[in-house]
């Protein structure tokens, strides 16, 4: 009976065990498995699973597998979901101190936005998270965004007149997207392709990158190099999984998410060394030289009302690496 007794306890203490060892987070994202954040995630993963000796595996599901970026990051903030990575204009309708990230113009290259996330700014923003039910792993970028549409090329502000445009949820966005002279339609980007080959909207902006890796191009003909906004991206992980990690295994995650986000802007710059060609060999005729001023210029009276809303926030991201 003694010895029915050890090895029941022993059994417990083996099962309690392998539970642990096969602890599995999901990480929900919208980009296809070819897509910078993709292949930075996937770089996370391997480095979690290598640095906890298995104690921890993360599941990556990619291309909209768990729903749109607002039905992940809430899957995130409810815990049905354990991880995200995510655009920061989507972050900005939880945690409004993310909006200024999508003021347009603001960065003037990827290294200047990344020094911003990972200085003081940016720490301090990320250190919002908590009150809108989230962690902030680590904060980075899949570039520049660009515009593409169906209708005629943009060489300038001018040309965007009554485009219909498909945006992000995102107040800002639709802000300035309207001041443009644009007809903004905010809409899932699990939905675009069908809106653009339907004619639901004429066009839509995002990174190289995402317009490849989510075959926009085989239903566009006309791309401009606008570089309008930077698209920033934070990893998010629920707080109770957080919280439930030792001190050791948090600043695994913290590393690993760092290097991730590393890994994500080196392939960003491989797409941007291609993707031009890429879309060209589908039959997208790409304006390089575009007017930016003249969207600027336009985005005059939006970007005074910005100074007013952001103030010495906003001057403090522009004034870093000066």
């Amino acid at each position: 009976m003694k010895r029915q007794i050890i090895l029941s306890a022993l059994a417990l203490v083996l099962a309690q065990g392998i539970a642990h060892a096969q602890t599995v987070l999901n990480l929900g994202f919208v980009g296809g498995p070819a897509a910078p954040e993709a292949i930075g995630m996937s770089q996370f993963a391997e480095e979690i699973a290598e640095r906890t000796e298995g104690r921890y595996t993360v599941q990556l599901q990619g291309g909209g597998a768990l729903g749109g970026d607002r039905d992940v990051v809430e899957g995130v903030q409810f815990g049905t979901i354990e991880m995200t990575v995510v655009s920061t204009s989507v972050v900005a309708n939880f945690a409004p101190d993310f909006a200024v990230f999508d003021v347009p113009f603001l960065f003037r290259d990827f290294d200047h936005a990344q020094a911003v996330f990972d200085g003081p700014v940016g720490q301090e923003i990320l250190g919002t998270l908590p009150d809108a039910g989230f962690v902030g792993l680590a904060a980075g970028g899949i570039g520049f965004r660009q515009l593409t549409n169906n209708v005629r090329p943009v060489a300038s502000a001018a040309d965007v007149a009554g485009l219909k445009i498909r945006t992000q949820q995102n107040e800002l966005h639709l802000q300035a997207w309207e001041a443009l002279g644009a007809l903004p339609t905010p809409m899932a980007v699990t939905e675009v392709y069908s809106a653009l080959q339907q004619g639901v909207v004429d066009g839509q902006e995002n990174p190289i990158g995402a317009i490849i890796n989510n075959r926009f191009g085989e239903v566009q003909k006309y791309m401009s190099i606008t570089n309008h906004a930077f698209t920033p991206v934070v990893l998010l992980i629920n707080p109770g999984v957080y919280d439930a990690l030792s001190d050791a295994d948090k600043q695994i995650f913290r590393e690993a998410a760092v290097k991730a986000m590393t890994r994500t802007k080196d392939e960003v710059a491989k797409v941007q060394d291609t993707g031009l060609d890429t879309l060209r060999g589908i039959g997208v005729e790409i304006l390089t030289e575009v007017d930016g001023q003249s969207f600027r210029d336009k985005l005059d009276p939006t970007f005074k009302d910005l100074a007013k809303r952001f103030g010495e926030r906003l001057d403090a991201i522009r004034s870093v690496g000066q």
